[in-house]
């Protein structure tokens, strides 16, 4: 998975401060100041740059990058629109979670935790959206009783917490 954003370093310290992330490494910069290449290869500016740096997140690598390039767009999409997104992380304690990303400056947290229908696939769970400092939308989700996609092809994948750290 992999995001844009404007500032490498605070989304480093807010994954590996803030998410338990850990920084794997950092790369580039990475420019075509002859060419196209940049266009070529990533459908960006061709006199964009860019740096990057790899997070792990339990078992998900996040490559995150930091482009400078001209007009580009520092308004995140929303969810609804088109190439909106958000980022899901799993926590066992989900009050504990949104106790403690309440306390983390920058951050914008949603209405919840949420629960969701009797009669839903994922009965049982319990959810809230965030915002990180720059803006990345991002879910934490939880379900305590166990329950987690029970009966559905993903249930042997939840829930998170069992995975080998």
């Amino acid at each position: 998975m992999a995001f844009t954003v404007p500032d490498l370093d605070e989304a480093i310290a807010f994954f590996t401060e803030h998410t338990g992330g850990e920084l794997i490494f950092r790369d580039g910069p990475f420019t075509d100041e002859a060419g196209d290449g940049m266009t070529r290869r990533l459908n960006v500016d061709a006199r964009a740059g860019c740096t990057l740096a790899m997070v792990r997140l339990g078992r998900l690598n996040l490559e995150l990058f930091e482009y400078s390039a001209p007009e580009r767009s520092m308004t995140p999409p929303r969810n609804s629109d088109i190439g909106g997104h958000h980022l899901a992380l799993y926590a066992d304690d989900i009050d504990a979670a949104h106790a403690y990303l309440s306390s983390v400056p920058g951050v914008t947290l949603m209405a919840g935790p949420n629960g969701v229908a009797d009669d839903s696939p994922v009965f049982g769970q319990r959810w809230f959206y965030f915002t990180a400092p720059w803006g990345l939308q991002m879910e934490i989700t939880s379900c305590a009783d166990g329950t987690f996609y029970r009966g559905l092809p993903g249930e042997r994948m939840a829930p998170p917490a069992d995975a080998p750290r």
